[in-house]
């Protein structure tokens, strides 16, 4: 299964889609990040990355609320406030 974070317009991670990973599949059987971000935007609209569930690329699994950094490629947790 293939796992594609929704972001809005800050990179900031909506929600994750699960997909099967034969929609990743080009003509000649290649996965496809591309091919995986246009069948979610084409479903659920909206712009879509592909996350590693094991953190094998990206450094972090995406959850709702990280952002995806395009600078270093790769989903970060927000930055905490500091307590007093």
């Amino acid at each position: 299964m293939a796992h594609f974070a929704k972001l809005d317009d800050n990179n900031i991670v909506l929600t994750v889609a699960v997909i099967n990973n034969d929609v990743l599949k080009d003509s000649n059987g290649v996965e496809q990040e591309s091919l995986g971000a246009d069948f979610c935007a084409n479903l659920f609209g909206g712009r879509w990355v592909q996350t590693s569930y094991n953190g094998n690329f990206r450094k972090y699994y995406a959850m709702p609320g990280m952002t995806y950094d395009p600078n270093i490629d790769e989903f970060c947790f927000p930055e905490m406030e500091p307590t007093e």
